[in-house]
């Protein structure tokens, strides 16, 4: 399906058996842009994607994968990928996602902490979306000194004009990562809470492949896929304060 909806929008496609065969061909011929299934015979697809970023560091790459968590992404995008389809996809989704993809420069995009805080899916592509910080948005990250706190993104996709997404983290969710981390404090301040907002909406592009309903979204609960990001920020707090 995904070499006859390429060729069909005029692309020139070639295929490999598995990951190893992949590797193979990269490092025989230049090619703009590969699609690395997670889930095949022999290597995994990180371990193709680091491979063939050592070979090729600049071709472009598109990791596809059928889990519904932003996890395998946080670690592709440290193994040189910066754009990510969720299966199952559409045509027109993976056309757009290939597109976007192309149109972006050759270098290898990284997440990359702002602090002890950000992952910079801003940098990323998720399922042929891709956003940024609103610059029209407040100081301090977009977040709205209130009891409530709000970030504002640009979404963007394919060649459509980007839309402003509004999410929103509710005064009781706020309490409730703060009983998670026992801690009535966050590590540097509201970009702690603007990264949280970051990770809600790459997480909500990953899962739906859409823009939230009114283009705004709401974080109702501290769900596991949070749970796990604090768990890792956690982490790097306490590795960098122990390094300082």
């Amino acid at each position: 399906m995904i070499r006859l909806a390429l060729e069909h929008a005029g692309y020139e496609v070639e295929t490999a058996a598995d990951g190893e065969d992949g590797i193979k061909k990269a490092g025989q011929k230049a090619y703009d842009l590969v699609l690395i299934d997670q889930r095949m015979p022999g290597l995994s697809g990180i371990d193709v994607q680091q491979a063939i970023y050592k070979k090729a560091p600049e071709t472009r790459s598109i990791m596809i994968t059928a889990f519904g968590t932003i996890d395998l992404a946080l670690d592709s995008i440290h193994a040189g990928a910066s754009d990510f389809l969720r299966k199952p996809f559409t045509a027109d989704t993976l056309r757009t996602a290939v597109k976007s993809a192309l149109e972006k420069p050759a270098t290898k995009m990284l997440a990359v902490p702002i602090g002890l805080v950000c992952r910079e899916f801003t940098r990323t592509t998720i399922n042929g979306f891709s956003f940024d910080v609103d610059p029209e948005s407040n100081e301090d990250h977009g977040i709205v000194k209130d009891t409530d706190k709000t970030a504002s993104f640009l979404v963007r996709h394919a060649d459509d004009k980007p839309v402003q997404v509004k999410v929103t983290l509710p005064a009781y969710v706020i309490e409730l990562v703060k009983a998670y981390i026992d801690s009535d404090t966050v590590p540097a301040g509201d970009a702690f809470w603007h990264a949280l907002c970051e990770e809600a909406l790459a997480n909500y592009l990953w899962q739906n492949a859409e823009l939230p309903p009114g283009n705004a979204l709401r974080i109702e609960d501290l769900s596991s896929g949070l749970q796990r990001w604090l768990d890792a920020m956690l982490t790097v707090d306490i590795k960098e304060n122990v390094g300082s």
